[in-house]
């Protein structure tokens, strides 16, 4: 009984020594992961930065493209109600 009593305490202090090892093993290993992620989320964002132009011309012209196909379709829309709706408003005119 005296054997396992200070031969427990021994494998424990070696298991747990152990565990911490591959604990820094794998805190170290994250912390390189991370920063080479960073490296490449930089290098990400940089390419997206220089293609901030780009995006502005294409939204200006599709906004320019949608405000002119609002005013050609708001013309059409406007002579359409012209032609159908002007009958319509003759024939009540007329039934008063």
């Amino acid at each position: 009984m005296d054997f396992w009593l200070s031969f427990l305490p021994i494998i424990i202090y070696i298991l747990l020594i152990i565990l911490l090892v591959i604990g820094i093993i794998l805190g170290i290993k994250s912390i390189i992961t991370v920063n080479k992620v960073e490296k490449v989320v930089d290098d990400v964002n940089e390419k997206v930065e220089s293609l901030r132009g780009l995006f502005q011309i294409v939204d200006f012209t599709t906004d320019k493209l949608v405000t002119m196909t609002d005013k050609i379709v708001e013309g059409v829309s406007m002579v359409a109600q012209k032609l159908f709706f002007h009958k319509k408003n003759k024939k009540i005119e007329e039934d008063k």
